[in-house]
C-alpha cells in the first residue's frame, strides 16, 4: 500500500444556484473589480520595491573570490593567536571586542556583543590537578602540572594548565585499569573476557581518539569507575617517532596534553539552563542535577602516561590495543609492586561567568527577513592557532571583503547575511546554543542556512566538507570557482573529488556529527548547515596532533601546515562564495533530489544490517520505502517546478524558496529522539555512543544497538517499532511539504 493513499476523503460540497437581483449582481461585479485592482496594484508595488528581482550579479562572485587575501588571513592569525584567550577570561572579552570593532571598521551595518551568563570550569591555581603514583601512601611521582615550554616565544603567563573542563572535584585512590580508547566495546571486552578485573571502584586510563572524550567518561562512569585518566598515545599523535615532534614538526611531544570538556549531553549549551538561554533571569539547575560528570577526570601527556603504564600488572592487552610507548601494555588492575596505587587529584571549579558572542549583520535589500548565517567560534584553550583562530582569521577577511563591496555601494545582498563569532564553544557549544535558544522563534522562521568554519585548516591534504544534503549544490558550485591551492588540479573541486571520492562523479560530503556550532541549528530547529576546512589525510591521521595543546601556535601553522596561507585562502573563498550565493541568488541554490538520494542510501545500509533481525519481530521496511518513493517523486516534481518558475514574479520565487528553506524543518520531530529530547532531527543526529560521529536515523540505530543483550529487549523493540513509524511519517510529511498546496 502506498503510505500516501491512507487519507480521509474530504467532503464534497456543492452549492446551488440562486436567483440574484440586478443590484446584487452589480455589487458583486464592483467588488470583484475592486479586489482585482487592489491585488494588481499590490503585486506591482511589491515588484517595484524589489529592484533587480530576477538578477544576480555574477561579476560580484568573481570580484569577491579574488579579493580574499592570503596575506590578510596570515596577519589576522598572527594577531588572534598571539595570546591565550580562554572563554570567560579578560583575554576572551578583549578578543570579542577586537572582532566587533573590526567589523564596524570594515563597514558592516551593525556589530554587537551578545552576553550570556553560563557555567564554566577552571583549574584551581592554588591546588593543581595531577595524577600521582603512591607507594605505601606516599607520593613518589606525579604528572606534570604544566606543559613544558619548548620555544621561548611560546611562553605566556596566562596559559591554562592542562585540565578537563567540568570534571568532578575529588581526590581518589585506587587500582589502575587500562581500557584502550574507552569505547563501549572496550569496556565490554574487559568485562566479558576478564571478569576478575573489576572496573567498578577502579581508576581507568584510556587513550584519546576514536570518540568524544566526554563519551569515554560517561561510559567509564556507567561501568563503575571512580575516575578517568586520558592521554594521547604516540601511535596516533607522533607517527614519525618521539624524536621528531614539535617544534621540529607538527607531531605532539610527550609533554603535550590535550585539554577539552567532558560534557556529554543532548542538551549542549549552558549545563545549568538546558533548553533555555542563560540570561540573568533564567532558572538554573543545581550542580548535582546537571548532566555533568560525577567522577574526576584529568588529561596527561604520554611521557607521564608511560610512567604509569609500564608498571602495570595483569594480562597483556590484545594487539590492536597497543600503542607506541615501547612498553608492554597490560590491563591491570594495579601495579607489579602491590604497595603502589594511583591517586587522582582534581580541584577544578564550576562557576558562572559571562561569555560574549559577537553578531554582525549586512541587511538584505530585497528579503531582509531571510537570513544566511556564517559562523565560527572564537574561544581557544590556549593559542588556538588552528582551532579556532584559523577560522576566525578567515572570517575577518571575509567580512573585510563583504564590507568593501557594501561601503563602495557596488553591491548589497538580496537577503540578510549574519556573521557570528561564538564564545565558549570549547565548553560544549555554549555560545551558539544559547543564541539559538534565545532567538529560536526568529531563526526557525527566517534562517535559510548556517555555514560553519570551526577552523580553516587542520592539515594540508585536501578540502573537506560535511553538511546536510540541501547544501551540496552550493559547495560544489563554489569549489569549482576556487583555484586548487596546491596547483595539482584545475580547481579546488577537482582536487577534492580526486582525493575524497576517486572514480565518483561528485566529491564526498560527509554527514554531520556534533562537536561544532552547526549542531543547535541543525538538530534543534532544522536549519540546513555546512561545515568545512582543509584537512589531513583521514586514512592516515586520526586528528591533528597538537590539538588543544599549548603547541598549537602560529609558528606551527606557518611552518608545517600552510606556509603561504593559500589553503586558508581557498577555504575562505569557498566560505565567502557559498554565503554570497545563498544570500544573493533569486532561487536558492539547493537541490532537494540530493536529500532523497542520501536518505535512501542511509536506509539501504540500515536495512542491510537489521532487516533479518527485524523480520523475526514482524517489523518491515515497506512503509518507509513507500514514503521514500513518494519523497523522491516529490523532489523530481519540485525540480521541474523550480526550472519553470517565473523569476520576475516575487510571489512565485518566495513560494519555492520557502519550501526549500522549510524542507529541513520537515525532518524535525518536536518530541525529539528517544531519551534525547533536545536532538530533534529524525534523519541526522550525533550517535548516542559518540557525540562526534554522525548517525543517520540515530533514533532507530541507537534502539537497535546490541538489542539482543538488553535485559529488557521487548521495551527496546517497542522503541524500534515507534521509530520505524516516526521515520515513515516524517519522510512522507517532507514529501507533502515539497508539493505545497498539492500535498494537502
Amino acid at each position: 500500500m502506498d503510505i500516501a493513499d491512507d487519507k480521509t476523503p474530504l467532503l464534497n460540497k456543492t452549492y446551488g444556484r440562486e436567483r440574484n437581483t440586478r443590484l446584487k449582481l452589480a455589487l458583486l461585479l464592483i467588488g470583484v473589480i475592486f479586489v482585482a485592482v487592489l491585488i494588481g496594484y499590490s503585486v506591482a508595488f511589491f515588484v517595484h520595491r524589489c529592484p533587480g528581482n530576477a538578477k544576480e550579479d555574477t561579476a560580484i562572485s568573481n570580484l569577491l573570490i579574488r579579493s580574499v587575501s592570503a596575506k590578510n588571513i596570515e596577519e589576522n592569525l598572527k594577531v588572534l593567536s598571539g595570546v591565550p584567550h580562554l572563554a570567560g577570561t579578560p583575554e576572551g572579552l578583549k578578543t570579542a571586542e577586537y572582532v566587533r570593532d573590526k567589523w564596524l571598521e570594515q563597514g558592516l551595518d551593525s556589530a554587537k556583543l551578545v552576553p550570556y551568563n553560563v557555567m564554566l570550569s577552571y583549574p584551581n591555581p592554588d591546588l593543581p590537578n595531577k595524577v600521582s603514583l603512591l607507594e605505601n601512601g606516599t607520593e613518589i611521582f606525579h604528572s606534570a602540572l604544566e606543559e613544558k615550554i619548548l620555544r621561548p616565544e611560546d611562553y605566556n603567563p596566562n596559559i591554562v594548565p592542562p585540565f578537563n573542563a567540568y570534571s568532578h572535584q575529588g581526590e581518589i585512590e585506587g587500582n589502575l585499569v587500562y581500557v584502550n580508547y574507552g569505547r563501549h566495546e572496550d569496556f565490554k571486552f574487559v568485562q566479558e573476557n576478564y571478569p576478575e578485573i573489576n572496573i567498578n571502584g577502579s581508576i581507568v586510563i584510556v587513550k584519546y581518539g576514536k570518540l568524544f572524550r566526554g563519551t569515554k567518561v560517561k561510559l567509564a562512569q556507567r561501568a563503575g569507575a571512580i575516575g578517568v585518566i586520558l592521554y594521547s598515545d604516540p601511535a596516533e599523535y607522533a607517527l614519525e617517532g618521539e624524536s621528531y615532534v614539535y617544534p621540529s614538526s607538527w607531531w605532539l611531544p610527550g609533554t603535550g596534553v590535550q585539554r577539552g570538556n567532558v560534557f556529554d549531553s543532548d542538551a549542549k549549551g549552558d549545563p545549568a539552563t538546558p533548553g533555555y538561554p542563560a540570561k540573568p533571569y533564567m532558572y538554573r539547575l543545581d550542580d548535582e542535577d546537571t548532566a555533568l560528570p560525577k567522577i574526576p577526570v584529568h588529561p596527561i601527556g604520554y611521557d607521564d602516561a608511560r610512567r604509569f603504564l609500564r608498571e602495570m600488572t595483569g594480562p597483556e592487552v590484545p594487539n590492536d590495543w597497543r600503542g607506541n610507548l615501547n612498553i608492554t601494555y597490560r590491563l591491570g588492575p594495579g601495579f607489579t609492586n602491590t604497595n603502589r596505587k594511583v591517586k587522582l587529584s582534581v580541584h577544578s571549579s564550576r562557576e558562572q561567568r559571562t561569555v560574549y558572542n559577537v553578531i554582525g549583520t549586512i541587511t538584505g535589500k530585497t528579503e531582509p527577513d531571510r537570513y544566511v548565517i556564517l559562523g565560527n567560534h572564537r574561544d581557544a584553550w590556549v593559542y588556538g592557532a588552528m582551532d579556532p583562530s584559523s577560522g576566525t582569521a578567515s572570517l575577518l577577511e571575509i567580512t573585510r571583503a563583504y564590507g568593501e563591496l557594501i561601503v563602495s555601494g557596488r553591491w548589497r545582498p538580496r537577503r540578510t547575511i549574519i556573521f557570528a563569532s561564538w564564545d565558549a564553544e570549547e565548553y560544549g557549544l555554549l555560545g551558539s546554543t544559547e543564541y539559538v535558544e534565545e532567538f529560536q522563534s526568529s531563526l526557525a522562521d527566517r534562517a535559510i542556512a548556517y555555514i560553519n568554519v570551526d577552523m580553516s585548516l587542520v592539515g594540508n591534504y585536501t578540502f573537506y566538507a560535511r553538511g546536510t544534503p540541501l547544501l551540496y549544490q552550493a559547495v560544489f558550485e563554489a569549489t569549482k570557482k576556487v583555484a586548487d591551492p596546491d596547483g595539482t588540479a584545475d580547481s579546488l573541486y577537482d582536487s577534492w573529488l580526486a582525493k575524497s571520492a576517486p572514480g565518483a562523479d561528485k566529491p564526498r560530503v560527509a554527514d554531520m556529527g556534533s562537536g561544532s556550532d552547526f549542531a543547535p541549528f541543525v538538530y534543534r530547529i532544522g536549519v540546513s548547515a555546512l561545515d568545512m576546512f582543509y584537512s589531513y589525510d583521514l586514512k592516515k591521521v586520526q586528528h591533528y596532533p597538537v590539538y588543544h595543546s599549548s603547541y598549537e601556535t602560529f609558528y606551527c601553522v606557518k611552518t608545517f601546515v600552510d606556509s603561504n596561507f593559500l589553503r586558508s585562502q581557498a577555504v575562505a573563498q569557498v566560505w565567502a562564495e557559498v554565503g554570497r550565493h545563498l544570500g544573493d541568488a533569486v532561487v536558492l541554490p539547493m537541490d532537494t533530489r540530493e536529500y532523497g538520494i542520501r536518505i535512501r542510501q542511509a536506509m539501504d545500509a540500515i536495512r542491510e544490517l537489521y532487516a533479518d533481525k527485524m523480520e523475526q519481530q514482524d517489523i518491515y521496511f515497506d512503509d518507509i520505502y513507500s514514503a521514500l518513493d513518494n519523497f523522491t517523486s516529490a523532489t523530481e516534481r519540485f525540480k521541474t517546478e523550480i526550472d519553470q518558475v517565473n523569476k520576475d514574479n516575487p510571489l512565485e520565487v518566495r513560494n519555492v524558496n520557502d519550501r526549500l528553506m522549510n524542507l529541513e524543518r520537515s525532518f524535525i520531530d518536536p518530541l525529539g529522539l528517544p531519551g534525547r529530547k533536545y536532538l530533534r532531527h529524525v534523519v541526522f543526529a550525533p550517535s548516542e555512543h559518540d557525540q562526534y560521529s554522525s548517525s543517520a536515523f540515530a533514533g532507530l540505530v541507537d534502539a537497535m544497538f546490541e538489542i539482543d543483550s538488553d535485559p529488557r529487549p521487548e521495551e527496546r523493540w517497542d522503541v524500534v517499532r515507534q521509530q520505524m513509524a516516526v521515520i515513515a511519517y516524517t519522510i512522507q510529511s517532507a514529501a507533502y511539504a515539497l508539493l505545497g498546496v498539492a500535498g494537502i
